[in-house]
């Protein structure tokens, strides 16, 4: 892809997740971009929330050095903080099709800079009903943009956009030498819906994972099994579409970072969970789509790693098993419940799990953050505060060069920026007894 994008080609690649395709799209597009423009030049519309704000994670961690400034649109989000966000200097937009749209509609989103365009996992686009507010942006953008398209499948409804707004694009399909299933065992248990729960608990047990995601058809699904594994006192949490998008964030950080261990979730966390170390997957219900089952059963066996998914099957959802198979093109191997003895006997070393403190991993980006210190400078907008002003003042001190500077992020009473190459400490020091345009300034260490 690198290749590709940066020799201007437009692009559908069908890739399975965990491959990298965030990655293989940001590199080349930060080295093209126009640092110096202040609108928009890189559009990707993604399908959620949840993966809008990792595709903006992994584009600013890869163009941090470069100054790429990055911005996330979503609904559920305040409107105005969007707002602000995009009338400073942006390169690059992440978002959701209604929210950009909305943006677009009301002035706050300028597409006329726009060069290059991402359609993120646009086989989800399309199971959302999201196929004309892709064809309103497209219809809005230059027509000499670059466009890329990613999806796990290539359905006939995208193929016919690709046709009608692609120039000649190149296909490309990546095929892992080893199979998603030679990394995922897939196993299925038949049982009736009042024996779900009891299964439950005693399969978390006998597999005792460090990590699981427990997929539920429905809201009201997984607040009930949520319920039921916190009262059983399980490290345990729930993400579905009818929380605040705040708390939503919360959870998802805190399950990156190993704070508990299972996640009851609907499908909307099924996308823009990157996450290397979820060994067992459960589907506790069938899912309504044999593409959602695919999605969900790859947040587990990511790339070079091994994994486990289980599904339960109930009589009534005999028919979307049946479609299952046939989409697959196998059967899931159908599971021996574990016994009384078996259980009995992993107990303890499950309740000797439970009882550890997890350890905390590092979130994505946080090797970079050691070298980078970010300030926070007590004066913005209303005080007339320009870039220029910054960098003027930092690149006078001895040992600080232009390339030391990050992003400057100027607000209306505030300013934050990014001090690179260990440089931090020192800038810090200096600015409590140098002017800052003619004044002394209170700058402090900004949280991250």
């Amino acid at each position: 892809m690198i290749p590709l994008i940066l020799d201007k080609k437009d692009i559908i690649v069908s890739s399975e997740t965990g491959s990298g395709k965030t990655a293989s799209f940001a590199i080349p597009l930060c080295e093209k971009l126009d640092w110096e423009e202040n609108q928009a030049q890189v559009l990707v519309i993604t399908p959620t929330r949840e993966l809008a704000i990792q595709v903006k994670e992994d584009f600013f961690n890869i163009g941090r050095f470069k100054r790429i400034k990055v911005s996330a649109v979503f609904g559920k989000s305040p409107f105005r903080f969007q707002e602000k966000e995009l009338k400073q200097k942006t390169h690059v937009v992440v978002g959701t099709p209604g929210r950009l749209i909305d943006h677009m509609e009301r002035g706050t989103l300028n597409l006329s800079k726009i060069k290059y365009l991402v359609i993120d996992e646009a086989d989800e686009m399309l199971q959302m009903g999201f196929v004309d507010q892709v064809e309103t942006l497209l219809r809005a953008i230059p027509d000499d943009h670059l466009t890329i398209v990613l999806s796990a499948t290539i359905p006939e409804d995208i193929r016919k956009l690709c046709e009608k707004y692609m120039k000649d694009p190149v296909h490309i399909t990546l095929e892992n030498q080893e199979k998603a299933s030679d990394r995922i065992e897939q196993i299925r248990y038949d049982l009736n819906e009042n024996q779900k729960k009891e299964l439950l608990k005693d399969l978390l047990i006998v597999e005792n994972p460090d990590s699981s995601i427990i997929f539920c058809n429905t809201q009201l699904k997984v607040e009930d099994v949520h319920d039921y594994l916190d009262e059983l006192g399980y490290s345990c949490d729930r993400i579905h579409g009818g929380m605040e998008q705040s708390h939503r964030l919360e959870v998802m950080d805190a399950f990156k970072k190993a704070k508990f261990r299972y996640l009851v979730a609907t499908d909307v966390a099924a996308r823009g969970i990157d996450i290397d170390q979820i060994s067992l997957v459960v589907n506790y219900d069938v899912p309504n789509t044999n593409e959602y089952y695919v999605h969900r059963i790859g947040r587990t066996g990511r790339i070079g790693n091994k994994g486990k998914a289980i599904t339960f099957v109930t009589p009534s959802e005999k028919k979307n098993l049946s479609d299952l198979h046939e989409y697959l093109g196998n059967e899931i191997e159908l599971g021996v419940k574990p016994d009384s003895e078996m259980i009995s006997d992993l107990e303890e070393a499950f309740n000797e799990k439970s009882n550890q403190t997890p350890e905390v991993k590092d979130s994505r980006g946080s090797l970079l953050n050691e070298s980078i210190l970010k300030l926070h400078i007590n004066a913005g907008k209303k005080t007339k505060m320009r870039a220029v002003d910054i960098v003027g003042t930092l690149c006078g001190i001895d040992g600080v060069e232009a390339s030391d500077i990050g992003i400057i992020n100027i607000l209306d009473i505030s300013t934050f920026v990014e001090i690179l190459n260990n440089k931090g400490e020192l800038v810090y020091k200096e600015l409590q007894n140098r002017t800052i345009k003619g004044r002394m300034r209170r700058v402090s260490k900004a949280e991250r």
